[in-house]
């Protein structure tokens, strides 16, 4: 639930830079000079792909966790224990629920978080480093 609502602000923030159009030349303001001539027989156009790939929501995660990560370091020693851990997660879950209309009792948000950590914490050193948190958050994609 949480990696969907993080994919869906990392496609939110992006959303801006893909709806950009190139803008159409003004014709009053093209010079006089005549066109070239169309080929004879245009190239066929590449054919769509089935499944577009999707945006690379991993370096979109990797750019949120880098901006975000050392206002949860308290003690900037690059990694995360399990308090500022769950403080973070605690806070993307109440954004998550917040934006779903969703509410969950503090103690099911807090037994959550602690298996988040639990589960980001891949090789087990009781601590959360940017990659694990990145691969976490990706869905395990990073």
């Amino acid at each position: 639930m949480i990696r969907s609502f993080l994919v869906t602000t990392a496609l939110l923030i992006a959303a801006p830079a893909l709806a950009q159009q190139t803008p159409t030349p003004d014709p009053g303001a093209m010079p006089a000079t005549p066109a070239e001539p169309a080929p004879a027989s245009p190239a066929p156009a590449s054919p769509a792909p089935a499944n577009p790939a999707p945006a690379n929501t991993t370096s979109a995660v990797a750019s949120i966790v880098d901006s975000e990560f050392p206002a949860y370091d308290g003690n900037s020693d690059g990694q995360l224990d399990q308090s500022e851990f769950s403080r973070w997660m605690v806070a993307l879950k109440t954004q998550e629920m917040k934006a779903t209309g969703a509410q969950l009792p503090q103690d099911q948000v807090m037994a959550w978080a602690n298996g988040a950590f639990t589960t980001a914490d891949k090789d087990k050193s009781v601590t959360i480093s940017k990659p694990e948190l990145i691969s976490y958050l990706s869905g395990g994609a990073g």
